[in-house]
């Protein structure tokens, strides 16, 4: 069993709660590659267990305080735990969606687990969770009230390669056959498992999407960047008179033609696929104005390098957005970039609306569904940001 030893720097950090272990903070030891070890202070005393990376700047992800090496009922509980909360937040349905296990946040990093009806679309993005894959499938389906059919590994994520990882998507349990049909409430909807973004679906935007319907009501909405379109088709099902969704995904529009056919509201819901900062620009430059502009962008800043970068982009995408509000109406502008922190996004958002000409009053900003969850000790955990923005 290897071990590493933390320099005194690392020794501050560890204590202050942080459960990541950067590559600099080590002062010797050896390990294999997603080996389970304990990790020592400067004079030889055990501060944690943690999950180790040969490749990443994150050398050791702690799991664990203490002497006492993580067994088997130790990462049962992590996984039970997972579980239950979801079940407390009423999300653990057999024909519902949600983010079952969140990896770093629900103390199990690198593993991400997101449940479509009885598929669970696992994730691994380090080489320890890699290396603990099948014995982590066996405490999920242990610990789920219900047997699931299928289990599917995306574990296609970019991130993978900071872990020297190849990516790999493979069918564990069960067959695909076809799009996954899930529900959310009155909300139905399909989900590509194997070829979709993310595990299939955006997950963790359910909550503003209801919030946005509300805000909507029977008015006009536009839906720029919207993947299969749930902001739209849920706007529509709250009584939208018409939805306009944008995005440049041609496979994608046509889960979204069969999602809005399938809630009965396709005579309301109207793709086009475009690009959508263009798209934006003639739209605004015709007069076009909606109640309700959803902006929801892939990431723009992928690290702090490309913080400058997406400045620019995020601030030239609302100010088009906003031009575009009815007076009275909202802005509903959303990150999910980690590295973009709030008081900046806000800054942003003020930006473009002073270069737009529109006063705007910030009545919400809001994070990611309760599935979710950010761990205090972990701020990189509270990633998305969304805000609604009154524009009068």
């Amino acid at each position: 069993m290897g071990n590493v030893t933390l320099t005194g720097k690392g020794r501050r950090w560890v204590l202050g709660g942080h459960p990541w272990i950067y590559r600099d903070d080590i002062a010797g030891g050896e390990a294999e590659p997603g080996e389970l070890l304990p990790v020592e202070d400067p004079n030889g005393g055990t501060v944690g267990w943690g999950l180790f990376s040969a490749s990443s700047k994150i050398a050791v992800r702690l799991v664990s305080s203490g002497p006492e090496q993580p067994k088997r009922e130790f990462w049962a509980e992590r996984v039970q735990r997972a579980v239950k909360a979801r079940e407390r937040m009423g999300y653990l349905q057999p024909d519902g969606a949600c983010r079952l296990i969140a990896g770093d946040a629900d103390r199990l990093p690198g593993w991400v687990v997101d449940l479509y009806g009885k598929t669970a679309v696992v994730q691994s993005s380090t080489q320890a969770t890699d290396r603990m894959r099948d014995f982590l499938v066996e405490l999920l389906e242990e610990a789920l009230p219900f047997e699931l059919e299928t289990i599917v590994d995306r574990s296609d994520v970019s991130i993978r390669r900071f872990e020297d990882l190849d990516p790999r998507v493979e069918t564990l349990k069960g067959e695909v056959t076809g799009p996954v049909l899930v529900r959310e409430g009155d909300l139905s909807y399909e989900v590509d498992v194997l070829g979709g973004h993310k595990t299939g679906s955006y997950l963790d935007q359910r909550v503003n999407r209801v919030r946005a319907a509300e805000l909507t009501g029977s008015g006009r909405m536009l839906d720029a960047f919207c993947y299969d379109g749930l902001f739209g088709i849920r706007a529509a099902l709250a009584g939208a008179k018409e939805v306009v969704c944008l995005d440049q995904s041609g496979p994608a529009g046509e889960r979204l033609r069969a999602n809005a056919e399938r809630n009965g509201v396709a005579d309301r819901v109207h793709f086009h696929k475009a690009n959508c900062m263009q798209e934006l620009r003639n739209r605004l430059e015709k007069g076009e104005r909606y109640d309700v502009v959803v902006v929801d962008p892939p990431a723009f800043a992928r690290n702090r390098r490309e913080v400058d970068g997406a400045e620019r982009g995020y601030v030239e995408l609302n100010r088009r957005a906003i031009g575009m509000v009815e007076e009275g109406g909202f802005l509903v502008s959303a990150s999910c970039s980690y590295n973009v922190r709030t008081p900046d996004f806000v800054r942003f958002l003020a930006s473009a609306a002073r270069l737009a000409g529109r006063d705007a009053w910030l009545e919400e900003l809001r994070s990611a569904a309760p599935d979710h969850p950010a761990l205090l000790a972990l701020p990189e955990t509270n990633y998305l940001k969304c805000a609604f923005l009154r524009v009068p």
